[in-house]
């Protein structure tokens, strides 16, 4: 996916509260674990990933709208920006409110199929 938005294929929406929570995560412990990469790796990734970004202004928070309060900003993000969808591993925390707001809600794999039709 990371190559799709690299060749301007696919964009990535965020908000700089987004975007953040994007860094503390992946500097968590146990994410580094798995990816194997140190903070100044990390910190390169996300000045890629940060350029390659679509900035989006929050003009109304929808909140509340889900069950994880630490979802709505990413929820607020599509809304925002009038998303062509939302792209979660997620699907059960976002059905309703997706749908509510006539938001598709794609897994990876199906914004991969869409991208390759």
């Amino acid at each position: 996916m990371l190559r799709l938005v690299a060749l301007g294929q696919v964009g990535i929406l965020a908000t700089p509260a987004l975007f953040w929570e994007y860094e503390a995560v992946l500097k968590r412990d146990e994410q580094r674990t798995v990816s194997g990469l140190s903070i100044p790796e990390i910190d390169h990734l996300l000045d890629a990933l940060a350029s390659a970004c679509l900035p989006v202004e929050i003009h109304f928070q929808w909140r509340p709208q889900l069950n994880d309060p630490n979802d709505e900003m990413v929820l607020d993000t599509a809304v925002n920006s009038n998303a062509d969808a939302l792209v979660t591993f997620n699907l059960a925390h976002f059905a309703i409110a997706a749908k509510r707001f006539g938001l598709p809600l794609w897994l990876p794999k199906q914004l991969l199929m869409e991208v390759h039709k």
